[in-house]
């Protein structure tokens, strides 16, 4: 790309001749290309593309350069989060931003609220997708423009401009990565396909998709989940790939689910030709019973060979399969090795609590595999972090056979750590450290590449709307809105403060100034309350 000023000579060559363009300002046709530097959802998708790929090659050499998203279920939700990020940091680097469907089917779905089971529409994923970048773009052309002013006002000031004019020629997009939940698929290998390409086209680099049942899907870290056999879940992995292929983003990346862990069902005994192969693995995990007697069968029946031996897998009344108990583990192996065999780039492996030593335990099996294999893990806000940190740190010195009187025995009594009487206790400061140091610890010891936390906008704008709701509608009043939101919006110098110029009014004045000229009708002047900030 060339720079800014000799864009702009670029500009005026083009317009050079051309009479009937005369109005047209050569620098205010760059501003807009500048502030519009994505035309469309595929640009996003190979640009972002290619960023992950950088920042995985960069996690393989050093752990600790593992990366981190948060879930948005807004485009504004993840424009605040980037816009953060960048101030804060100083940078938008190894940041992304991770697309529920939980959240798509809690707060977006036009049937209302709805369970994380596929049921809301297809395609408020990749409209979502394309929102959260219309966002993020906005995000930039507002940044900019605060910097095209600061560069007039320097110039009609007579000062140098050169840093200005550098700033902006290296400035930052806020558009980062996206790792877009397509549930189970949503259907067949063809609806796969489908919405795959939809969000691609909306700007996903990345698609995580699970092993579960398609019109059986339940969230995670819930009960009733059943997984399909390894072929029909490979179909769907080749169906997301060929629609990343098609679109041209040959290096667009597949994130591969396991619910195996918790998943204690399947709906379908896959056919095995011959011993050892997928289907032959996948059955020896059902449980069955031995035949030792054909008069052992009932009227519908079925049975498989299993380990040699003719064998009924337990059916339940629903028709569908039990897994033996205590499988889990080898199933997860088994399921991540065959993902990442069959073009799989990133796994995700869904545990029922944040144990770094029980995540590292499945990955380094799956590494005597497959040496490259890492994670995306969820941070859930599912998991009772506060909970669960403390019995572990009480499991640990109970061991190392510590003094553990003034704490309650987790076995003994149910949540009893979580009293507000411990917060301060050894105990739970140790608990918060190693919560705290938890993502570093699972990049390092388990593979963790990305850490994000599934649905965090969902529980603090509940939280946020609690606290100014009890207070403006109590004793407060006004108070609670001026204490606890813009007091502290002006004094950590949010951009929401002037929600006018996040909003774009700025933006579109300045157009209606390029249009228009000194005849254009303002927004801007004396008369807008934003001076007040």
């Amino acid at each position: 790309m060339p720079n800014y000023l000799q864009e702009i000579e670029e500009v005026t060559r083009l317009l050079k001749g051309k009479a009937e363009w005369r109005a047209i300002n050569p620098e205010y046709t760059v501003r807009m290309r500048r502030q519009n530097r994505f035309r469309n959802g595929l640009e996003i998708a190979q640009y972002t593309a290619d960023i992950m790929r950088r920042d995985m090659a960069a996690y393989d050499k050093d752990s600790s350069k593992y990366t981190q998203s948060l879930g948005a279920w807004h485009g504004f939700i993840a424009q605040q989060t980037m816009m953060s990020v960048k101030k804060r940091q100083g940078t938008t680097d190894r940041s992304y931003i991770y697309l529920s469907g939980w959240m798509v089917a809690a707060l977006r779905s036009k049937f209302g609220p709805l369970p994380d089971q596929s049921m809301h529409e297809k395609t408020t994923v990749s409209d979502l997708i394309e929102e959260i970048y219309t966002f993020l773009r906005q995000a930039d052309a507002r940044e900019l423009r605060h910097m095209f002013v600061e560069l007039d006002e320097a110039r009609a000031a007579g000062k140098d401009t050169a840093a200005i004019i550098d700033r902006i020629d290296n400035y930052e997009t806020h558009v980062v990565p996206i790792i877009a939940d397509i549930d189970a698929g949503f259907g067949n290998e063809e609806a796969t396909y489908l919405l795959a390409k939809r969000m691609i086209e909306a700007g996903a680099c990345a698609i995580q998709i699970e092993n579960q049942v398609s019109d059986a899907k339940q969230c995670g870290h819930q009960a009733g989940k059943v997984t399909v056999p390894h072929e029909d879940f490979i179909s769907k992995i080749n169906a997301v790939r060929y629609a990343f292929l098609e679109l041209g983003i040959d290096n667009g990346i597949i994130v591969a689910r396991t619910d195996s862990l918790g998943a204690g069902l399947t709906q379908k005994i896959p056919v095995s030709l011959e011993a050892g192969d997928l289907g032959s693995k996948y059955n020896e995990f059902l449980d069955a019973e031995p035949i030792h007697d054909l008069k052992e069968l009932k009227e519908g029946d079925i049975t498989i060979h299993q380990n040699g031996q003719l064998a009924r897998p337990k059916r339940l009344d629903n028709g569908l399969y039990a897994f033996k108990e205590d499988t889990g583990v080898d199933r997860v192996v088994l399921d991540c090795v065959t993902s990442l065999e069959h073009g799989a780039d990133l796994l995700w492996i869904e545990t029922e609590r944040p144990h770094v030593g029980q995540i590292a335990e499945m990955v380094n099996r799956i590494r005597e595999v497959r040496p490259e294999a890492k994670l995306v893990y969820n941070n859930s806000p599912s998991f009772n972090w506060t909970l669960k940190f403390r019995e572990q740190v009480y499991a640990d010195w109970k061991a190392e056979g510590k003094d553990l009187s003034a704490y309650p025995d987790p076995a003994k009594v149910d949540k009893g750590l979580m009293d507000v009487k411990f917060d301060d206790s050894e105990l739970a400061q140790e608990a918060d450290r190693q919560i705290r140091s938890f993502q570093r610890d699972a990049a390092r010891e388990a593979g963790i590449f990305h850490h994000l936390i599934t649905l965090p906008t969902y529980h603090t704008a509940a939280l946020s709307t609690d606290i100014l709701a009890e207070g403006y509608f109590g004793d407060q009043g006004m108070l609670a809105y001026v204490l606890g939101v813009q007091r502290q919006e002006i004094r950590r110098d949010l951009a929401a403060v002037k929600h006018q110029d996040l909003a774009g009014s700025n933006i579109g004045d300045d157009h209606k100034e390029y249009f228009l000229g000194e005849k254009a009708l303002l927004a801007g002047g004396t008369a807008n309350t934003m001076n007040q900030f």
